[in-house]
């Protein structure tokens, strides 16, 4: 009985954000162990990523949803979404390069492709980014927000 339980809220922030962090970085180890593996056939699937993800992940997505709010109500078809995501990705993924790289600390370098901007980020990576924005606008975002807590 819902009425004994009480009303239905969605959950924190914070826990959107945990969600997001460990989404993020469970792809991004996902992808690099196959990226990887198409050059080395490394059997291992040694996957990897950095502690800087879970932030940048996680704000990201939860970036995200606005902007997925904002082009659903607007009605713009799923190429232009993907697009829009996919831009604001390659900013977001340039921005932590460059805040990163200041630190010392950016754990990804880029400048072994050919379409790179200073090494922070590759239009080589153009397609992967837009599944994951599809992914995320799908599948993360619309199902992290459908989770309730009751009072």
């Amino acid at each position: 009985n819902e009425e004994a339980i009480g009303p239905a809220r969605p959950v924190p922030a914070l826990v959107r954000l945990y969600v997001y962090a460990l989404h993020g970085c469970f792809c991004e180890v996902a992808f690099t162990a196959v990226w990887d593996w198409c050059s080395t056939q490394d059997r291992r699937l040694p996957g990897h990523s950095s502690l800087w993800a879970l932030p940048m992940y996680a704000t990201a997505i939860y970036l995200m949803e606005r902007l997925r709010a904002r082009l659903l109500a607007q009605n713009h078809p799923l190429t232009v979404r993907l697009m829009a995501y996919t831009v604001f990705i390659y900013l977001w993924e340039f921005s932590w390069g460059v805040g990163l790289s200041l630190l010392g600390a950016c754990p990804w370098d880029y400048s072994g492709y050919r379409y790179n901007l200073g090494g922070l980020i590759t239009l080589e990576y153009a397609l992967p980014w837009a599944v994951a924005a599809f992914i995320a606008e799908q599948h993360v975002i619309r199902f992290t927000l459908r989770i309730s807590l009751h009072n």
